[in-house]
């Protein structure tokens, strides 16, 4: 997530660059056919391709408002996980306790069980995290001018370090080798959740009733990580962002050659306009594009991103301050303006 006011002016030039170039190309050779070699047949009128236009700018706005839709859903499944894991800790800590329990524990030994149960919370955010960084084939992140601007300004957690060494300081070695062994691994650090629970229902450190509504909180970590895992793994139909794109090439290919005779008409050598202007209008439309693909698929990892690596270290700062444990971590901050 870009942290920024806004976008520096010369970041989207850097990201557009060769959009902008190949514009200026394609505006270019129709331009001086025309002036040069005075093939006057090659303009076109105006007014269908304004219509053509119009229609596109209708099709880029429906992608846009579709990919802000996923982001914001996304978004939204986030703060849940963030509400959800703070209500998770004050219930571990209030609801296990020595009142019915067949063996009284010492305070330490209660801490303990509680820290265990925030530990393996924390492995399945991470267990979480990775998978939705995972790469998938339709992601833009994976083009080559949306790496070069990852490269240059900001890198991902996820898809540096392994998982295996991320998830291993929050389990016990016999948790950690079956989470592992699993495909889902998420889905199987919630399991050992709800059987741990269970185990202390059984020697009476969870009432029934508060068993309950433990269990109830896991159910709602499934309904976030499936939500997640919805917007992962189902893209926006490719049926609309491939004629989409199309679209916005045919546009951009006619541009010149309705612009030609307009400029003409204003003078002597005033034809030459046509090249800025048609680039001009190219790169909003292929800008506008961009800016919706970029968006689509919230968890590859590209700075429109929503920061679940961010959320993340903050709800296992919030967690422990919870159980008022004692620890060195601080909240990430943006590389270059971007929070990932």
């Amino acid at each position: 997530m870009h942290t920024g006011k806004h976008y520096k002016f010369k970041e989207v030039i850097l990201w557009t660059r060769k959009d902008i170039y190949l514009q200026l190309l394609i505006a270019t050779i129709p331009t001086v056919i025309f002036e040069w070699f005075n093939c006057r047949w090659l303009s076109l009128p105006w007014l269908p391709i304004a219509l053509l236009g119009t229609a596109v700018a209708f099709v880029v706005g429906f992608k846009n408002n579709a990919s802000y839709d996923r982001l914001w859903e996304a978004r939204r499944i986030w703060g849940g996980i963030v509400n959800a894991s703070r209500s998770m800790a004050v219930m571990s800590r209030d609801y296990i306790n020595n009142r019915h329990a067949k063996v009284i524990l010492n305070e330490a030994e209660l801490l303990s069980i509680h820290h265990a149960i925030i530990q393996r919370h924390l492995a399945w955010l991470t267990a979480l995290r990775y998978q939705l960084r995972e790469p998938r084939i339709w992601e833009s992140i994976y083009k080559e001018h949306n790496q070069e601007f990852k490269n240059k300004w900001f890198t991902v957690e996820e898809q540096v370090n392994k998982i295996s060494d991320a998830i291993k300081p929050y389990l016990s070695q016999s948790e950690y080798e079956r989470v592992m062994s699993s495909t889902n691994k998420a889905t199987q650090i919630l399991a050992l959740q709800s059987a741990h629970l269970k185990v202390l229902e059984e020697q009476g450190y969870l009432e029934d009733f508060r068993h309950i509504e433990l269990g109830k909180m896991i159910a709602e970590f499934y309904n976030h990580q499936g939500g997640s895992e919805r917007i992962k793994n189902f893209p926006y139909p490719r049926q609309y962002a491939t004629l989409n794109l199309w679209f916005v090439k045919i546009f951009i290919l006619l541009i010149p050659f309705g612009m030609l005779h307009e400029f003409e008409k204003l003078g002597n050598h005033m034809v030459w306009l046509t090249i800025p202007f048609s680039a001009l209008s190219g790169w909003i439309f292929t800008t506008l594009e961009k800016i919706g693909e970029s968006s689509e698929s919230p968890f590859e990892g590209s700075a429109n991103d929503v920061p679940i690596t961010s959320i993340s270290r903050g709800i296992e700062i919030d967690m422990n301050e919870i159980l008022g444990l004692q620890h060195n971590l601080k909240p990430l901050t943006p590389q270059n303006n971007i929070l990932v």
